[in-house]
Parts: structure tokens; C-alpha cells; sequence
């Protein structure tokens, strides 16, 4: 069983999809970084994504079908979490369209945080400007714990019409991905307002039974 993550913006996803891959042996497919590692190759394909991000287009969503097929073929036998894919309903039926054609099943687990809750943690938290580890507000130390690096305010953050326009574009365009795993009985929900480990937590035991 595959598992797509969502969650808004400072909904700490990105830690607690670590977590849940950790915890039942899930490959990670996190799109930037896939995005990244496809440019390293130095393919052909690398290399249209490369020209693509170094003009300041954004990736179209056929590229990004590309290297979902290219993880996946990579991959075979893996459960596979994906993380920053789907954000529209187009790419969402994309993926669907490619899972399938693996012989693949989903599920979508969506980690819930008010807008008011994202605002409030997105101009608060911080980032490595080495590595780009993430740190949340609670997090009172002035270098990363993983390399040293000093600890900044992304730019994007400090911006509350950046975070805003962020915050309107996840509730227009992914929201509605997610309401349709609702709809097909094919979503989990996890309040993603509680302390961190409760959090946690209440994702590992939900997801327990797809993997049981």
C-alpha cells in the first residue's frame, strides 16, 4: 500500500512523513527532492527539468508524471510515500492513472492545521542555511542540529502575502484532491494541532491497519 501525505503549509508534514516511513518501511518520494536528484543524473530528462527551473518555469506536470514512472520502475516492491504530489486534481489523476499501471494501490493521510495555526508557525520557524533542515518555533537554539549551519527565517515565511497566497493556492488547488480520497473512502485525517508526539501518534495508529 502506498500512502500520499498532505497538509497545509507548517502542518509539519515533512517530519512526521519521515516518522511514518521509519515506522512501516516506506520509500520517500518527496517531489523537490526527487526534482534534484533527476537534475544530478545529468539524463536527458535531468536536463529538461534543469532548463525548465533555471529559466524560473515551473516543472510541467507530464515532467513530473516522467519521473514519478522513472522513481516507481526504480522502486518495484517498495511501498512508496509520496510527499508534495499530488497538489491538483489534474495531478492527482495523473498519478492515479501511473499507480495503476503499476498494479499500485493508494491511500491519502492528511494532517490537519487551521489557517490561523499555519500562519502562526510559518512566520515563527526556521531553517538551515546550509543543509535547509527545518526548525519549528519551539526550537530555541541558533545553529542546526544536524550540521552546525546558522539558523535563518526563509524569505517566504517573513512574508505574510507570500503566506497567504501559499495558504489560498493549498485550499484551491489541493483541498479538493484531498476532499476526493474522502469521497472514496480513501482518507485518513490526523489533527495536526496536538503536541508533536501526540501527533505522531495519532498517524502511526491510524495508518497501522494499512500496513497490518
Amino acid at each position: 500500500m502506498d500512502i500520499i501525505l498532505f497538509g497545509m503549509q507548517g502542518s509539519g508534514k515533512g517530519t512526521q512523513g519521515k516518522i511514518l516511513a521509519e515506522q512501516y518501511g516506506l520509500t520517500v518520494f518527496e517531489m523537490g527532492g526527487a526534482l534534484r536528484a533527476m537534475i544530478a543524473s545529468g539524463s536527458e530528462l535531468g536536463n529538461q527539468i534543469k532548463a525548465t527551473v533555471e529559466a524560473g518555469d515551473l516543472v510541467g506536470d507530464d515532467v513530473i508524471m516522467q519521473v514519478v514512472e522513472k522513481f516507481l520502475a526504480a522502486h518495484e516492491g517498495h511501498n512508496i510515500l509520496f510527499d508534495g504530489i499530488p497538489r491538483t486534481m489534474f495531478q492527482s489523476e495523473k498519478l492515479q492513472e501511473v499507480l495503476k499501471l503499476h498494479g499500485r494501490d493508494a491511500f491519502a493521510l492528511s494532517i490537519k492545521i487551521s489557517e490561523k495555526e499555519a500562519i502562526e508557525r510559518l512566520t515563527k520557524r526556521r531553517i538551515c542555511a546550509n543543509c535547509k533542515e527545518v526548525y519549528p518555533a519551539f526550537f530555541k537554539g541558533d545553529s542546526c542540529e544536524k550540521c552546525g549551519g546558522e539558523l535563518v527565517s526563509r524569505t517566504d515565511d517573513s512574508n505574510l502575502d507570500s503566506i497567504n497566497k501559499r495558504l489560498e493556492n493549498f485550499e484551491r488547488e489541493t483541498v479538493p484532491v484531498i476532499s476526493s480520497f474522502a469521497d472514496r473512502d480513501r482518507l485518513i485525517e490526523v489533527d495536526g494541532e496536538q503536541v508533536i508526539p501526540d501527533v505522531t501518534e495519532e498517524m502511526i495508529d491510524k495508518a497501522g491497519y494499512l500496513f497490518d
